[in-house]
Formats: C-alpha cells, sequence, structure tokens
C-alpha cells in the first residue's frame, strides 16, 4: 500500500507522534508511508512534505482573525499538496488534525470527493463538526448539534477578534465533510465517538482506537526520579504531586492547581511542568516550576519520581500525559472530563467531578498512600502500548484497500 498522512505537525505533540509511528509501523509491514505536515520538524527516518510556509500559515492566522474562517485560507498551498498527492496515487489517505492554519478544507474535500480513495480522519477534537471550537465543554455549549451561532469562545482558539462566522463555518463543513464516498472516522475515545454520532458526521464508519504510549521511553524509571527527588531538595518520606501541561492555557485548570497547592498537608510537594515565565504567580514558593522539559526521558524520570500525577484540565479527549504517567507506574487524579475517566480504573487512579478542587486533591492525597505503582504500569502495557495501537491502524488500512 501507499499511504499518506496529513496532519498540522510532523513528529512532534501527541498526534504528530501519532503520525510518526504509523508511518514506520507501514513501513516496517512492507508498505510506502508519505507524511504531509504544516509545520514542525519532520521525524527521522520518514518521506516527509512540507505543507506551506511560514508565511502561508501567517496569512492564515490573520485571515482567521479577521474573518473567523478558520480552515479556508492556504489554498494555494493545499492546491499543491493535491497535485503532489495526485502524482503519487495513493492507495489510501489517512487524515488527523486539518486545524492549525495551513489547509483549505474546501479544496481538500472536493478533491477527496472526486478522488473516491478511501480515506481514514482520525478526530482528535471536536472541531471537524463545530462553528469555531475545538472543545465546547468549558463552556457547556451545545450549539453544535443544531447549528452554531453567537459563539461563546469567539475569542478562544482558533480566535477571532470581530467576526463571528460560527454559523457560516458550521453550515460550510456540514456541506464540505459529508458525501465523501469512503471515509472512515477514528476517535481515541468513547466519550469523543458519541458526540460524532449525535453530529452531522454521524453516518460514516466509526472506530475507537485509543492513543498509545513508546513504552520504550516511558517506563519506571526509579533511579532517575530518586535523583531527580534530591536535586530539588523532595525529602525521602514526602509525597509528590507532578501536574504537566505543554501549553497551561485557561482550560487546562492552572487556576485549580493554584487553589489546591495552598491546601497542601505537610509532607506533600507540588511540582509543575510547562510553565511560562509569566504564568503560576499564584503558586506558593514550595511549588517546584519546571519550565522545560528536555524530552520523553526527562518527562519520564518525573513521572516515576512522583507519586501521583494530577491532571485538572477541564476539556479534554483523551490525554497523553496520563497514559505517560501509567506506563512509568504513576497513578493519576483528573477531573472526569472528556474521555480522562476512560483510561482509569479503580486501581490507576480516580476521576472527580470537574471543577471540584477538594475532591481532586483528596484523590490524589488517597491515591499517594497506595501501592498501585504495578498496576499502572500492567494497564498501560494492556490497553496503551503504542505500538499495538499503531499496528491496529495499519489492520484498519489493510482491510479498507
Amino acid at each position: 500500500m501507499n499511504i499518506w498522512q496529513i496532519n498540522v505537525v510532523g513528529g512532534s505533540g501527541s498526534t504528530g507522534r501519532l503520525a510518526a509511528g504509523i508511518d514506520q509501523t507501514l513501513r516496517r509491514r512492507g508498505h510506502q508511508g508519505t507524511l504531509a505536515f504544516g509545520r514542525g520538524e519532520a521525524p527521522a527516518g520518514s518521506r516527509c512534505v512540507a505543507i506551506g510556509s511560514s508565511r502561508s500559515v501567517y496569512s492564515h492566522v490573520l485571515r482567521t482573525r479577521l474573518t473567523d474562517r478558520h480552515g479556508f485560507g492556504s489554498a494555494g498551498t493545499t492546491r499543491s499538496l493535491l497535485r503532489r498527492m495526485e502524482a503519487d496515487r495513493p492507495d489510501l489517505i489517512q487524515l488527523h488534525n486539518l486545524h492549525g492554519y495551513y489547509l483549505h478544507i474546501g479544496e481538500l474535500f472536493r478533491w477527496l470527493k472526486q478522488a473516491g480513495i478511501p480515506v481514514v480522519w482520525t478526530l482528535h477534537d471536536c472541531w471537524a463538526f463545530t462553528g469555531h471550537c475545538a472543545f465546547f465543554d468549558y463552556e457547556g455549549c451545545p450549539r453544535w448539534e443544531s447549528g452554531c451561532h453567537d459563539c461563546p469562545q469567539r475569542g478562544g482558539y482558533p480566535a477571532s477578534w470581530v467576526v463571528d462566522a460560527s454559523h457560516k463555518n458550521w453550515v460550510d463543513k456540514r456541506a464540505i465533510f459529508t458525501g465523501v464516498p469512503r471515509l472512515t472516522l477514528v476517535t481515541p475515545s468513547r466519550w469523543l465517538a458519541g458526540l460524532v454520532r449525535r453530529s452531522f458526521l454521524k453516518d460514516y464508519p466509526l472506530h475507537v482506537i485509543p492513543n498509545g504510549v513508546d513504552r520504550t521511553l516511558f517506563c519506571p524509571r526509579p533511579e532517575e526520579g530518586t535523583a531527580l527527588r534530591r536535586r530539588f531538595g523532595i525529602g525521602e518520606g514526602e509525597k509528590l504531586l507532578l501536574a504537566a501541561a505543554n501549553v497551561w492555557e485557561p482550560r487546562k485548570g492552572l487556576r485549580h492547581l493554584e487553589e489546591l497547592a495552598f491546601r497542601l498537608p505537610t509532607g506533600v510537594r507540588l511540582a509543575v511542568a510547562g510553565l511560562r515565565k509569566d504564568q503560576g504567580s499564584g503558586l506558593p514558593t514550595s511549588v517546584v516550576r519546571l519550565s522545560h522539559i528536555a524530552g520523553a526521558e526527562e518527562m519520564a524520570a518525573w513521572y516515576s519520581a512522583a507519586d501521583v500525577f494530577i491532571n485538572p484540565t477541564r476539556e479534554d479527549n483523551f490525554p497523553s500525559v496520563d497514559l505517560e504517567a501509567l506506563a512509568c507506574g504513576t497513578p493519576v487524579a483528573a477531573f472526569d472530563t472528556g474521555g480522562v475517566g476512560e483510561a482509569l480504573d479503580d486501581a490507576t487512579g480516580r476521576a472527580v467531578r470537574p471543577g471540584d478542587t477538594d475532591a481532586l486533591l483528596n484523590a490524589a492525597l488517597e491515591l499517594a498512600e497506595e501501592d498501585c505503582r504495578w498496576a499502572c504500569v500492567e494497564r498501560a502495557a494492556h490497553l496503551y502500548d503504542g505500538l499495538r495501537r499503531f499496528e491496529e491502524y495499519v489492520d484498519l488500512y489493510e482491510s479498507l484497500t
């Protein structure tokens, strides 16, 4: 098979690592793969195609800010991509995140409908069936079900400064994304699958393939974890709670960490990774602030150093950080939002009512006293092994071609 993948980023972030892992699995099983991406670094060993340039991205950003028509810029770069795909004659196309200021969805789907080749589209969030946002849980907004309008998150990603085009976007997406002859959808969580079945995408075949983690990187590292604890002055008898986010945007729940940090009992410390210099002013000085983590191995060492990973996100799909923590033997306390609760069971974590900071802290303190590291590793190995999930994607492609 000759498979093309399209994603906003190359080998970075959860979606980029998924695309790179699928590409490696394709080649290992004797297939040909090409990864086309909008920005970021190309993963080593993959055949890659860059979509557009920084100039085209900035132009798309400006268009979005002024018109609220995200996904309707970058027409020229999209047509260039389609010419390359047409010449290469792929047997199947795998779509990942189409938002991110790099593609024109109308041009892309016009070509897909004419080409008639199998398409697999993994939805990593809700953007495909809303008129603006990637998530709507935080606002509790139901407009996506009947036709978006008066968007309460117009200023959030992908932000619009002036115009609210959410209704037009919703109508256009419905027309563009429906009627693709051989389209199959994938979601990483049952939660997101349930939303898709209520959306205008409900008539497509749908599979749930959970995200996976690289367990050669994310695995228990007790010696490295102990070294980090010593380096940052965390006592041998102290319990350590760890929180991490790639970007601590409002929906990720930093304010809940700030509340929780002042309620920690004696003998319990908190470390927060991913903070920008202008963030975390509400945290006490006892909190370990980690603005930069060098890579996956250092992150795995921090998971191993922690007694509990705490995730205060208020809206998410199926967070990879929770799976990474489990793979390192660290239980998870989190708000029960999106597909978060699906990743956990009673032996490996707690998912509590969203926004209840006291319940989140109590869950973390309970888990810190339990001996559940082996149960966490076992759950990650059984359900969230990245290699198995990549194989599941390739099995799906083979069944469709």
